[in-house]
């Protein structure tokens, strides 16, 4: 990872949530947590640092969502704007600026900068066919487009993707496709786009990511933009016809917007400008200066277009500084189901707040426990509370109280005086002071998790150093001892109130008032003199309250009575048309195992699956990418259609179609033998 000592200053940005919707612990766990965290890290060291955030405001969903509402797109984001931004306060997430791509500023630089990739010749021009919706006169976004998927026949698919089968389309894939506005048949029209053509840039951002980059990026971040740019990179358009968002710079292009995966990012720099202009700074320095470092906080389903695309964008423009890292997450669950806005599968973090007030940083902690720094992780309600109670109560906030509460009764608040130390206390003193550059270190290097633990591995050497030394047995034969022990652990209490603060920044705040200190910097961490002897104290209160069960059941129930809603709201599709029984003895069913399984590139649903069927081995291509995870069914059991004509799934052959069973929220479940039953036995 690059040394951030060597960098000047820092602009630290986080993915823009979308505001069609309020904010949930999956966004949460996966960009705003960790970035606070980090941020904050940075700003205890005295760096200079800019954390950017906003609301991401255009788009073709914000504009469904208005039509299905009966109000403007303006009224749609305005009220999430409002939510979201109220919400990320009050949790402590510590933006220097939370902007919004509908302001003017916002449309005036994404313009700007659109305008000077333009006369530098930089975009493709092509004209091509579209389709129309006449009833409206409107050319129709992708996803205004609803139509047969010519892979797997689901009748509902998007233009722009199957949400059954996972693969991505153009509409012109579709098969019957009908206007979402009309329910008419589209027809064809000629319009005119620009395109950003990352297939020129192939060279440079091999030579930038897959050379340079290959081992300070996060291999999760790494790999994915590997495998873009091993498959060859495509022209990307970069307007799109629609009535809302940033208008196209140019004459003549009424009724063209720039794409919002364009805009969206240049958000960053304007809500930078923005921030500049409230604060008198020079917003410039933060995004041009090469003694800048640039960091993007995002989820694993943005790290093409912050990695690839608007690198690419950046270097075209030819004045920006490039990300110097993109620590990409991966996604949290909800007891152990995918969460789902369109479900309510989800712990909204508004509601949260006020279910649990003062709580901020329980969640904080557990989120950051969680973390799914690598891999896809799962939130449970146990869970948060067996890591409140077990830890941050006892542990952690039990420390400090037996602290405190000794010393108030011992010497009336007031610290005392350290004497004599012998080894153990040395020892202890040592290796309170290794802690902060352990955090650091794990911090700099995007390892949340592991930095976490180590903070709280300073509170278990304290509880563990009161624990052995036991001061109450020894106050009336020995209070010189019992005054070293306790000075001991209220240095170590103090160091707690710094180095907690990134993660628990409302906890390190109470507990530096009951030590009544001002708060110190990170390069005061790691001392033994935080608190000097006779500085008074103020009286003890707990840092953390028990979590009781009755609290974790009102939360499952909430979720339980979401699930028994969704099944009430999606009715079981009715039996189709009868067939005769020379049909059903075409079907040629199998039993199979899975031998080999792998996702499908740029695909979020299709896994790749080899198959031993008893007849032979082969190639099937599967929408179950989001229910199974590829490492662990192989050697699973299944139900495969062996004589099913072959079909072409993104450049591979699939030879067959696995049997599942599909339930009312839209989960899958192998239909499989529940004997062992050997490969190729007729299923009848």
């Amino acid at each position: 990872m690059a040394d951030s000592k060597k960098f000047a200053r820092h602009t630290v940005t986080s993915a823009l949530p979308y505001a069609n919707g309020p904010i949930h612990i999956g966004h949460l766990a996966g960009v705003y947590v960790p970035a606070d965290i980090y941020v904050r890290y940075l700003r205890s060291k005295g760096e200079d640092v800019v954390f950017i955030g906003g609301s991401d405001e255009h788009g073709v969903p914000i504009t469904i969502k208005a039509r299905q509402q009966g109000v403007t797109p303006q009224q749609i984001v305005d009220k999430y704007h409002g939510m979201i931004k109220k919400a990320f306060e009050e949790f402590g997430i510590s933006f220097d600026i939370y902007s919004r791509t509908s302001n003017k500023i916002h449309h005036e630089t994404a313009s700007s900068f659109f305008k000077t990739l333009y006369d530098k010749g930089e975009f493709i021009e092509r004209t091509s066919e579209q389709y129309y919706d006449e009833a409206t006169n409107h050319f129709l976004a992708d996803r205004y487009i609803t139509g047969t998927c010519p892979h797997c026949n689901y009748e509902k698919a998007y233009g722009d993707q199957c949400e059954n089968c996972g693969t991505s389309l153009s509409p012109k894939d579709l098969i019957n496709p009908v206007s979402v506005l009309s329910g008419n048949k589209p027809v064809k029209k000629e319009t005119k786009h620009w395109y950003l053509p990352l297939d020129q840039y192939e060279p440079w951002l091999r030579d930038w990511i897959v050379e340079g980059h290959r081992d300070d990026w996060k291999t999760n971040v790494y790999g994915q933009c590997k495998s873009w740019i091993d498959q060859g990179l495509q022209p990307r358009a970069v307007t799109r016809d629609l009535d809302w968002g940033v208008k196209v710079p140019i004459a003549g292009t009424d009724g063209k917007v720039l794409y919002v995966w364009f805009d969206a990012p240049i958000g960053y720099i304007s809500a930078t400008r923005e921030w500049a202009q409230k604060t008198g700074k020079n917003w410039e320095t933060y995004w041009k200066n090469e003694d800048t470092r640039l960091i993007h906080f995002i989820g694993k389903d943005n790290i093409v277009f912050h990695c690839i695309i608007f690198p690419s964008m950046l270097k075209q423009e030819g004045s920006f500084i490039l990300p110097d890292n993109v620590p990409a997450f991966e996604f949290l669950n909800l007891e152990n189901d995918k969460i789902s806005t369109s479900r309510n599968w989800a712990v909204w973090l508004h509601e949260y707040l006020e279910d649990f007030p003062g709580k901020q940083d329980v969640l904080r902690y557990v989120l950051t426990a969680n973390a799914p720094e690598t891999k896809d992780n799962d939130f449970t309600w146990k869970d948060f509370q067996a890591r409140n109670n077990n830890e941050l109560l006892a542990i952690f906030g039990n420390f400090i109280n037996r602290t405190l509460v000794l010393t108030q009764k011992y010497f009336e608040g007031k610290v005392p005086e350290m004497e004599d130390l012998n080894d153990y206390d040395k020892s202890v003193l040592v290796e309170m002071k290794d802690f902060p550059m352990k955090v650091g270190t794990s911090l700099e290097n995007f390892r949340f998790r592991e930095a976490l633990n180590e903070m709280m591995n300073l509170a278990r050497l304290g509880n563990k150093y009161l624990t052995d030394s036991e001061p109450w047995k020894l106050y009336k034969t020995n209070e010189g001892r019992v005054r070293t022990i306790l000075n001991i652990s209220l240095q170590i209490c103090a160091n707690l109130s710094i180095v907690a603060r990134p993660f628990l920044p409302f906890s390190a705040d109470k507990l530096a008032d009951l030590l009544n200190l001002d708060k110190f910097s990170w390069k005061d961490s790691g001392r033994t003199d935080l608190l000097a002897a006779d500085h008074p104290l103020n009286p003890p209160q707990f840092l953390f309250d028990k979590i009781e069960d009755e609290q974790v059941e009102y939360q499952m129930q909430k979720l339980m009575n979401t699930r028994i809603e969704n099944q009430a709201k999606v009715p079981v599709n009715p039996a189709k048309e009868n067939i005769e029984y020379e049909d059903f003895a075409k079907l040629d069913i199998r039993v199979g195992t899975i031998i080999e399984a792998e996702k499908v590139p740029k695909t979020k649903k299709l896994l790749k699956l080899k198959i031993d069927t008893g007849i032979d081995q082969r190639i099937v291509v599967s929408g179950i990418a989001e229910h199974y995870d590829p490492a662990k069914i192989v050697g699973q059991k299944v139900s495969i259609l062996v004589n099913l004509a072959p079909k072409n799934l993104r450049g591979i052959e699939s030879n067959g179609m696995i049997l599942s069973a599909e339930d009312s929220e839209g989960r899958l479940c192998f239909v499989a033998p529940i004997s062992e039953f050997e490969n190729g036995s007729e299923i009848k």
